[in-house]
């Protein structure tokens, strides 16, 4: 049964977004090249919050990649680089790429809040704004 996950991101202070950028890049070539990745998609809401949305064929492969590679090393820089971060997860029937919509209401429900350092009140309160869908804004990585 395929796996969705999300991500939401946001960077909190523009000295640390090419750190992000880094790392965003170097995880995005890894979910390329990923055992059981389906769909990869980005969206940048604004210059420093980002949106990820894959479909996987499994945990196990969602797993595998979150403990490897360039991902790895990205996630422990989030603690500070980061001041909103939140994931989501859940199964569905088929591989259809859930809309922004769906994913913001399910992240708002059935997400939950990552550890940062320096949290917003709205990390706290786990209050999330909708992603306004743009045209450009989105990257498709596979």
């Amino acid at each position: 049964m395929p796996t969705v996950s999300v991500t939401r991101l946001r960077v909190r202070s523009w000295r640390f977004l090419p750190q992000f950028l880094f790392h965003a890049a170097r995880s995005a070539w890894q979910v390329r090249k990923a055992s059981g990745v389906q769909s990869a998609t980005l969206l940048r809401e604004d210059w420093r919050t980002y949106w990820t949305r894959t479909i996987w064929t499994d945990e196990a492969a969602i797993r595998r990649f979150m403990i490897s590679g360039n991902h790895r090393v990205a996630m422990p820089t989030l603690l500070y680089i980061c001041d909103e971060a939140s994931v989501g997860r859940w199964n569905q029937d088929d591989s259809t790429l859930p809309s922004w919509v769906e994913v913001h209401r399910r992240m708002q429900q059935e997400g939950r809040p990552s550890k940062v350092n320096n949290p917003t009140p709205a990390q706290k309160a786990f209050q999330i704004p909708a992603p306004p869908v743009r045209p450009f804004a989105e990257i498709t990585l596979k």
